[in-house]
């Protein structure tokens, strides 16, 4: 990424660049489990002078391969029916066996007919039904469909889910490991990314589930594919997932960039073998490599003005609390619907967006005491590190004047509801936990929450 280059989130040219890296992404991955004699045909791919040279493909009954015959036009996509494919990347790590979650999801889309496009990136913590099973994290789908030999396995019903709650037929899937991803970086020489504020995370997770502390200092940073990994995975910032999410697409932008330089192609000709290696074992997919090839072809067509991008952000999400203390996102499906809209139709507009979360919470800068009304010790302190470590100001902990409370109580005393809702889906706890205490502009903190009997104090696991 060049170095002057700090906004790098210009919608049109963003939007274009990710779309079109992640079918050219898909090529290579589909064209990795094809074997050595594609990668033979990905070597006059990537050295023709276009990103789409001129061949077709034949099914080969005997061989059970494909064949190419240079010199003739591409396959054209013939159907006209709106095209999405969901992509997938799994938490696997080194020599393990599975079944996996999710740690990435996203979207692709395109219309045939208007040649118009889009991506949708769907966080991993989104808290979802999973046909057949109860609720959720959206992760986790792919998980129950390898354990329970979902028809189709974990791909097939991670697919079914995206599709249940989206609303939108998903016709392919492809998922793709993070070895492989690591190793593609490399192979390609490393990237190039702006990184807008130093990182620190000492509770980055190694191999082993225990801790590999990373740190990153801001400014041009040039990754090899570990630290790449590390750059989009790690969680550290007040953002969380969304944040995480953006510099995921960063990478994915530096990849682009990377790979469809005019000095780098010929290279990347010369080394299809080690790609094949690095990803034969590494994608699960239904597409059939012409099918990839013809996608893209497609895609090639679409201007950038009719490719549209969005994240399932905190817009559309309200942060919760399991009853077993586990932090997940509800979806707000009003609001989700209309960004559906927007990414899957040409005619529905951008949904308006909300101030950001963090900045309401400054904006209003309340200040917090927490009571205990229950018999258990030491949970006043145990939850206002909970709301601290969410930037919320707790200035007072102590025991409540008894500690038999049935139920908990946000009272708000200088019209800062805001953060009292936000203090309730952080704690599990129903919005009716929020009551007005009257006006009173003496009142030495502008909220009080009283811990009662409902309240469910259990820390939630460490999500990575």
């Amino acid at each position: 990424m060049r170095r002057n280059a700090k906004r790098v989130w210009r919608v049109n040219n963003v939007a274009q660049q990710l779309f079109t890296v992640g079918l050219i992404l898909l090529f290579l991955l589909i064209a990795g489990v094809a074997g050595l004699f594609v990668f033979d045909q990905v070597r006059k791919f990537i050295a023709a002078s276009d990103i789409l040279p001129n061949f077709t493909i034949e099914h080969n009954d005997e061989t059970g391969g494909v064949v190419f015959e240079p010199g003739k036009p591409l396959p054209r996509w013939e159907g006209t029916e709106r095209v999405n494919v969901l992509l997938m990347g799994i938490d696997q790590r080194e020599n393990e066996q599975g079944p996996w979650r999710t740690d990435t999801m996203l979207v692709l889309t395109i219309d045939p007919v208007t040649l118009s496009g889009g991506m949708l990136s769907i966080p991993r913590d989104l808290w979802v039904p999973i046909p057949g099973y109860e609720e959720g994290r959206i992760n986790t789908a792919h998980y129950l469909g390898d354990v329970y030999d979902y028809p189709g396995g974990g791909p097939a019903l991670a697919a079914k889910t995206v599709q249940y709650n989206l609303g939108v037929p998903l016709h392919h899937y492809a998922r793709f490991n993070f070895t492989a991803f690591e190793r593609l970086v490399d192979l390609i020489g490393g990237v190039d990314v702006y990184v807008e504020a130093e990182i620190s995370d000492l509770a980055y997770p190694d191999e082993g589930y225990g801790y590999d502390p990373l740190y990153i200092p801001a400014g041009s940073q040039h990754f090899n594919g570990e630290m790449a990994l590390k750059y989009a995975r790690t969680r550290h910032s007040a953002g969380g997932d969304f944040d995480r999410a953006k510099r995921q697409q960063q990478v994915v932008i530096a990849i682009f960039e990377q790979v469809t330089r005019l000095d780098l192609l010929p290279q990347l000709a010369q080394r299809a073998p080690e790609l094949w290696q690095t990803l034969q074992d590494s994608v699960v997919t239904d597409l059939t490599l012409d099918q990839v090839i013809a996608l893209a072809k497609l895609a090639s067509e679409v201007k950038p003005d009719n490719i549209r991008y969005a994240v399932i952000d905190e817009n559309y999400t309200q942060f919760w609390s399991t009853p077993d203390g586990q932090q997940v996102l509800i979806p707000l499906r009003d609001r989700i619907r209309e960004l559906r809209d927007y990414i899957f139709t040409t005619s529905a507009p951008m949904p308006q967006q909300e101030e950001d979360p963090a900045a309401r919470l400054k904006a209003e800068g309340a200040t917090i005491e927490v009571l205990n009304g229950t018999a258990q010790e030491g949970l006043a302190g145990l939850t206002s590190s909970r709301l601290q470590q969410q930037g919320l100001q707790v200035a007072r902990t102590d025991n409540a004047d008894r500690s038999d409370y049935a139920e908990s109580l946000i009272i708000v005393y200088t019209g800062k509801t805001y953060t009292a809702e936000y203090i309730a889906h952080v704690l599990g706890l129903p919005l009716t936990a929020v009551v007005h205490g009257g006006a009173d502009s003496n009142a030495q903190y502008d909220l009080s929450v009283i811990l009662g009997a409902d309240y469910q104090s259990s820390v939630p696991p460490r999500q990575q």
